[in-house]
């Protein structure tokens, strides 16, 4: 078959074929096909879409164009959770070890951070000596052995999706909501998980900026999923505002630790049950929610949550001591208040621009090469619906330079809106499908 024929019919509105879908992405990947006609591929696909089939299809297709994880020798049920990204977003950290103990294999592969969202892998590299450089063996014993292991993403997973996405990001087509879905699902799909729970963020921090896009993409993921065999469920949570307190690397593990000790942000803690407990029934051990979270809170209550994560950091070379004494973690030398300039009620926060906050004090990468800074970043002393007076403190910064505090302290100030009127806290969870 001719690319020009396949570009052909996908221009006039025409369904591709299974066989034409996974010949083009295998051509594409071994370089057969030349990026000029894959984006026109691509531009075609975003003016006419892909219904259901071809979206299933075109992910199949990049998941096996490199290789598949075979998990087969890891006894019981392998799950994994996604997060489409966020600020402030700590959840894995937290919810691995809660469900492990409930007896849920967790085999994760996790990304690093880019731009004003934050990646799982940083955060768990602030703790000394943890490593996600693992070898297939390694990660596959350290499942049987312990029921989690959180490994960083191989360049041979899905190959085909890294190709179509730095195309698709300079040929404006990286918002067709079918291509991001077939994106994010062919990685999970290649990590080989029996069941799959999506936390889709919506708001001002998200890449989803409204609810019914959000819904839309959750749809279509957890429809690949099924079309894969793969038990999928999705949550759509709020991103108006960061999740939790904490904005960082060092100082969200904290947050994270606090919320296994019971000591979490109320916002934070709700969507670690939620995520946890739609993990639990989607593996068919527990029934309903009421009974999942009940089983969650004791393995908080009991300390085993706890102590399962000090196990997972300890067999990646990390120093447990720090899961027991997360106040020795990494820390910035200069603490630095953001105060409010006038009185009143915070109405809005724009997510986005509290995550550049924390790049610009060093905790972000503006390119996938740039160095962090693991030991800066924000508290948030107050969210959407709190009252608070003139010099009241918003946030509290830590950093390491203090022209980049200043600036940081602007921005942070900038992001956030204050009114007289009384405003409605913000719900987490907004949906589930």
């Amino acid at each position: 078959m001719r690319m020009y024929d396949l570009i052909l019919k996908k221009r006039n509105g025409g369904k591709l074929t299974e066989d034409e879908i996974r010949t083009m992405i295998t051509d594409y990947t071994n370089g057969s096909i030349p990026d000029y006609q894959m984006s026109a591929m691509m531009m075609a696909i975003y003016f006419n879409g892909l219904d259901k089939d071809e979206t299933l299809w075109m992910t199949l297709a990049m998941e096996h164009s490199g290789e598949v994880l075979d998990l087969s020798s890891i006894k019981g049920i392998k799950a994994d959770k996604h997060s489409t990204g966020g600020v402030g977003d700590k959840t894995s950290l937290a919810v691995t070890p809660m469900v492990a103990v409930c007896g849920l294999k967790i085999a994760k592969m996790s990304g690093r951070g880019l731009g004003h969202t934050g990646g799982t892998i940083d955060k768990l590299e602030s703790i000394p000596g943890f490593s996600t450089d693992l070898t297939p063996e390694h990660f596959v014993n350290q499942v049987n052995d312990i029921g989690i292991a959180i490994m960083g993403q191989t360049k041979d997973l899905a190959p085909a999706d890294k190709k179509l996405y730095a195309l698709r990001d300079v040929t404006a087509t990286v918002d067709q909501m079918s291509l991001i879905a077939s994106s994010i699902m062919s990685k999970k799909l290649a990590s080989n998980a029996d069941v799959i729970v999506l936390d889709v963020k919506t708001g001002s921090g998200a890449f989803m900026k409204s609810l019914e896009d959000a819904k839309a993409l959750a749809k279509e993921m957890t429809e690949i999923g099924h079309g894969a065999g793969k038990v999928t469920k999705a949550v759509i949570s709020n991103m108006d505002q960061p999740l939790g307190r904490a904005v960082g690397n060092a100082i969200e593990v904290r947050e994270a630790i606090d919320t296994l000790n019971g000591e979490g942000p109320e916002d934070f803690t709700k969507l670690v049950f939620t995520i946890g407990s739609q993990l639990l029934i989607a593996s068919g051990m527990y029934d309903n929610e009421s009974d999942a979270k009940a089983a969650l809170q004791k393995v908080i209550d009991d300390g085993s949550a706890l102590n399962k994560f000090a196990a997972f950091v300890k067999a990646q070379g990390g120093d447990e001591s720090y899961v027991y004494h997360p106040e020795n973690l990494p820390c910035a030398k200069l603490t630095v208040p953001v105060v409010a300039e006038r009185d009143g009620y915070i109405k809005a926060m724009d997510c986005e621009k509290i995550g550049l906050t924390s790049l610009i004090l060093g905790g972000g990468r503006v390119t996938k090469e740039s160095a962090i800074d693991l030991s800066v970043g924000l508290t948030i002393e107050a969210k959407v619906g709190d009252y608070v007076k003139k010099g009241e403190t918003l946030a509290v910064l830590y950093a390491n330079d203090e022209a980049k505090a200043k600036e940081a302290g602007e921005t942070y100030r900038n992001a956030l809106t204050i009114v007289d009127e009384a405003c409605e806290k913000q719900k987490i969870i907004l949906d589930m499908i």
